[in-house]
């Protein structure tokens, strides 16, 4: 097994009219699936530290007419052009920090913030613009056909927010995107902000203090309520202040915490109720939902914050990932009064990067999940996998020396969506590790058949996240 290859630099920006192809491409299938991810691991000599700090690329496949298309293009955020013309990094990453003076920590401690806008994690719209997205509040807008970067996207409020995650929801009956970030200070906040379809200008929903605030990389929406997961990775937000080292090495392990579940009504922003659960770390929620009188919440989780140093590069790069099989869990929530979450039983099977039927199902009941698993501790994410919440099974796609990316879920156009939740396809950038190369795969989303792939003439890097925009 050879998956070192999908943590090395890709240098080379093209644009293929027509990839080669095997099977079929469904005619159907009319759009440009943009992925995000890293693609640079190094600056000036030096290399990065962790997977999340690589310098962001797009990928674009424009499927039309059973053909594929492909264009890559770095993204040009100051970060990565800042060190690109100075040959060093300039901006704090996730785990990893530039090389300073004193005197410069000093600096930009009272007179700047030197906070990243390398937006390698996912990709999303807003205000009629693509944006890809980071765990900073510095999105950077990029135009859909040539994926040239066009700048940081204008927001027209004074939220002023520290962070912000790469996971905003789309509510498309409301019309609005609803955002979760946090302020630092002697006391911290949890904010939640929506945003109009047609805005640029964002409203903060929920203010909740916070002493020690817990990473969170993702959260989770009803109809009704907002919930929040805090797992015990905590970090007090006065050594922010010390420059010399990097964001992740601030947070603490606090196993004897445990967990909360903060639930939040999306009108007025009151918590409802605050539920304690098992220590455990999450990057991912799949989906939660409300019945007869509780909250349900499903999402991956590992036992522990290890996972986060799971991604070291150098630990990636010789095939030590033990923490990546995360599994799903679910918890009971109930409304309006204070209490442990109930866990359920769900398959105990690897599953991260999950990805549901979004549209009619996030913030419903829903019967399916893909994600991406892990056979062996010792390697990388080498299979696809299909959970059946419901009826608790699992299929699995795998080929020898290959590693799938995200899988996302296209539906059929003229699928019913009240019956065919499965009826649409997957998408997943696979690479095959000995030959250095990596290729589009269609599957048929009920079976996880491949339908059809298209080849690159290259690799592409691990990435992150991306989007269907039919």
């Amino acid at each position: 097994m050879s998956s070192r290859i999908g943590f090395e630099t890709l240098d080379d920006e093209m644009t293929l009219e027509s990839l080669p192809t095997e099977g079929e491409i469904p005619e159907w299938l009319d759009g440009t699936l943009v992925r995000n991810g890293p693609a640079k691991f190094e600056v000036g000599g030096r290399n990065m530290n962790h997977w999340f700090d690589g310098f962001a690329m797009l990928h674009a496949f424009r499927l039309r007419d059973g053909e594929v298309g492909y264009r890559n293009r770095f993204l040009r955020s100051d970060a990565y052009t800042e060190a690109t013309e100075e040959g060093n990094l300039t901006r704090r990453e996730f785990a990893t920090d530039p090389c300073r003076s004193i005197f410069k920590r000093l600096f930009q401690t009272f007179f700047g913030n030197d906070g990243t806008d390398n937006a390698c994690v996912n990709v999303t719209r807003a205000a009629d613009k693509h944006i890809a997205m980071t765990e900073t509040p510095m999105d950077v807008v990029f135009d859909l056909e040539t994926l040239e970067t066009e700048g940081h996207f204008d927001y027209e409020d004074d939220l002023g927010l520290d962070t912000a995650s790469a996971h905003p929801h789309f509510d498309f009956d409301r019309e609005e995107l609803l955002n979760l970030g946090l302020n630092f200070g002697g006391t911290s906040h949890y904010r939640i902000y929506t945003q109009p379809a047609d805005s640029g200008s964002r409203a903060s929903v929920v203010r909740h203090p916070v002493d020690r605030p817990g990473y969170m990389h993702s959260f989770a929406v009803t109809e009704k309520y907002v919930v929040m997961t805090e797992c015990p990775w905590v970090l007090n937000p006065l050594t922010l202040l010390a420059f010399d080292k990097p964001f992740a090495e601030h947070f603490e392990w606090k196993p004897e915490q445990g967990s909360r579940f903060l639930v939040f009504d999306r009108n007025d922003g009151e918590l409802v109720t605050e539920a304690s659960g098992p220590a455990m770390f999450t990057f991912h929620h799949v989906n939660a939902w409300e019945d007869r009188g509780s909250l349900y919440v499903d999402l991956s989780a590992y036992p522990s914050a290890a996972a986060v140093e799971s991604l070291m590069l150098d630990r990636l790069r010789t095939h030590s990932h033990g923490e990546l099989g995360a599994r799903m869990r679910r918890f009971e929530i109930p409304l309006n009064e204070t209490s442990s979450a109930r866990e359920h039983a769900l398959p105990e099977h690897s599953l991260e990067l999950p990805r549901i039927d979004y549209r009619p199902r996030n913030g419903r009941p829903y019967r399916y999940v893909w994600g991406v698993g892990q056979s062996d501790p010792g390697e990388f994410i080498d299979h696809l996998v299909k959970m059946d919440v419901d009826s608790g099974e699992v299929s699995t796609w795998s080929e020898d020396d290959a590693y799938p990316g995200e899988p996302v879920f296209v539906p059929r156009p003229d699928r019913d969506p009240d019956s065919g939740e499965d009826d649409g396809v997957i998408l997943s950038v696979v690479l095959k590790g000995e030959d250095e190369r990596s290729h589009l795969s269609i599957m048929d989303a009920a079976d996880l058949e491949e339908i059809g792939r298209a080849r690159l003439p290259h690799h592409i890097p691990f990435g992150f996240h991306g989007h269907f925009y039919g």
